[in-house]
């Protein structure tokens, strides 16, 4: 795996996800079995964005300019309080109203999110995420769907809209070096 001093040319999004990776095995290291995170839970999310990465349909989706601006403007306190409020009206409940319909495709950058995280739907959320239909969602469940959405915006945050050939070779590039 590489060094931060071993990626500096490495861009941003790479950067923040090697730093991530070295704050996990640092709380892994010390025992800290009270963190947010786990190892074993990051080895589950970088399978699911190379999964992510294989769909057309899931890495078709990018922050648009206004969708940038409203996250620059609310900052991401205030967007990840937003998609854990969508994620419990929308998602939450056993058998979500419209379930498959219920989250638009534009207007919010959480919207665009879900989507490109497959966070969308119920049937979704089974298939990528081996979420179970019928129950209601759990609050771990909940947490995790709020960490991959972080994630996926964070990467966006890092990356301009219309740069998204580099976008996808900074995403492979750090993926191949954690094999």
């Amino acid at each position: 795996m590489l060094g931060i001093h071993e990626a500096a040319d490495a861009s941003p999004f790479v950067i923040a996800l090697i730093e991530r990776d070295q704050r996990l095995k640092n709380c892994a290291s010390a025992g800290d079995a009270g963190g947010e995170y786990h190892v074993q839970d990051m080895g589950r999310i970088d399978d699911l964005f190379r999964a992510l990465a294989r769909s057309r349909f899931r890495s078709r989706f990018r922050l648009g300019p206004a969708e940038y601006e409203y996250l620059g403007r609310k900052g991401s306190a205030s967007i990840l309080d937003h998609a854990r409020q969508f994620v419990r009206q929308r998602l939450a409940p056993a058998q979500p109203r419209n379930d498959g319909r219920q989250t638009p495709m534009r207007g919010h950058p959480v919207f665009i999110a879900q989507h490109a995280t497959a966070t969308c739907c119920r049937s979704c959320l089974h298939k990528w995420h081996h979420i179970p239909t019928g129950k209601p969602l759990t609050a771990r469940q909940i947490d995790h769907i709020i960490e991959v959405i972080e994630c996926w915006l964070n990467a966006q945050r890092q990356m301009p809209s219309d740069d998204t050939a580099d976008a996808k070779n900074s995403v492979r590039s750090y993926l191949q070096s954690r094999r």
